[in-house]
């Protein structure tokens, strides 16, 4: 399983999100750390970028870094965050 590193900004974006959006991103973060291809995330890399992105429901997204053993998340929030990556 890969180490899960939160970024304050992560943090932040994540308290914006609305209670059941919340709930289903810890769903989905629980199968990012424990199969990070697992298919309901959709998971693909952001073309042109070293940042990938995993799916939490049609709308929100989440974005990180992957090295190794590690993922960095960096932003949560709905389709627009892409727009910053």
């Amino acid at each position: 399983m890969p180490t899960i590193i939160l970024t304050d900004p992560f943090k932040e974006d994540f308290f914006k999100l609305l209670v059941k959006e919340q709930k289903q991103a810890r769903k989905a973060l629980r199968f990012l750390a424990e199969n990070p291809k697992h298919p309901s995330l959709r998971v693909h890399k952001i073309r042109g970028t070293p940042f990938w992105e995993a799916y939490v429901n049609k709308d929100v997204r989440t974005v990180y870094q992957a090295e190794k053993d590690v993922l960095t998340l960096h932003a949560i929030g709905h389709h627009d965050i892409l727009k910053e990556y």
